[in-house]
């Protein structure tokens, strides 16, 4: 296999399970240098020797949350010093929230809009002060179909992913001559532990999945790893003429004007 990502340098936040974790697993096997951060710093560790043992690539964990700038900062300060470098930053970190809209909190709101938009502005800022200096750098962040459509009674989540995208575009402009591009994805229904719970909370889990998965014109849930390979491609010189670019991946669940 060709190594896509040798000598290169990738901060993935949200890294522990599901999405963020097949991220891990892919930029490891196409050579890539990680920091990996979470809040769930048992499961970082497991991915960490797993890593390690298989593909030998250099790994630092952390246990962060990316609402706090300071200590990103700081993280990110460390991880340069230790490698040199930082190439990639994959912005997977973030929250569910899905509320109707007359019910939902303040604190809601901004617990939501912490994680989701303000944590990855923290996380693009760190990075892009190291970027800028060697004008190169990918980043791209995890949005949703939910950036795309509107669900009734998916405040405040729908309108922080609406806004991802917004931060997505207007970073890929600002730092476009810098050499720097900024891209996103938009999963659908992802089979991973978060959508297992969202499952296991209905009063018929195997009932509600089976009438999501006929929702999607392809007929089943998507998987990490078709996540994970896109993100590569966006994370490679491969693509370095897409930028402020979203790429939905859902099946082409979002095109059906109505179920």
């Amino acid at each position: 296999m060709t190594k896509r990502l040798t000598d290169k340098v990738a901060v993935i936040t949200g890294a522990a399970q599901g999405i963020g974790a097949k991220i891990s697993h892919v930029f490891a096997e196409e050579g890539a240098h990680l920091i990996l951060l979470d809040t769930q710093i048992e499961q970082l560790e497991k991915l960490r020797v797993e890593i390690e043992n298989k593909w030998s690539n250099r790994v630092l964990i952390y246990k962060v949350d990316i609402t706090d700038a300071n200590k990103i900062l700081e993280i990110i300060n460390e991880a340069v010093e230790f490698f040199g470098q930082i190439d990639i930053l994959v912005n997977n970190a973030g929250i569910n929230a899905f509320h109707d809209f007359l019910n939902m909190t303040v604190q809601e709101w901004e617990k939501c809009f912490s994680v989701n938009l303000v944590g990855t502005m923290n996380c693009c800022k760190a990075v892009l002060e190291h970027m800028t200096e060697r004008r190169y750098g990918n980043i791209v962040n995890i949005a949703s179909v939910h950036s795309h459509k509107i669900v009734k009674g998916s405040f405040p989540y729908t309108v922080s992913k609406h806004a991802l995208i917004g931060l997505t575009r207007s970073l890929a402009i600002e730092f476009a001559e810098l050499g720097i591009r900024v891209n996103s994805v938009s999963p659908g229904l992802i089979d991973t532990p978060l959508a297992d719970k969202y499952f296991d909370s209905c009063s018929k889990p195997s009932i509600e999945r089976e009438k999501q998965r006929n929702l999607i014109p392809v007929k089943r849930l998507g998987e990490p790893l078709e996540v994970a390979n896109t993100v590569l491609f966006l994370s490679t010189d491969e693509a370095r003429f897409i930028n402020a670019t979203d790429i939905l991946i859902d099946g082409g669940r979002s095109q059906i004007y109505c179920d």
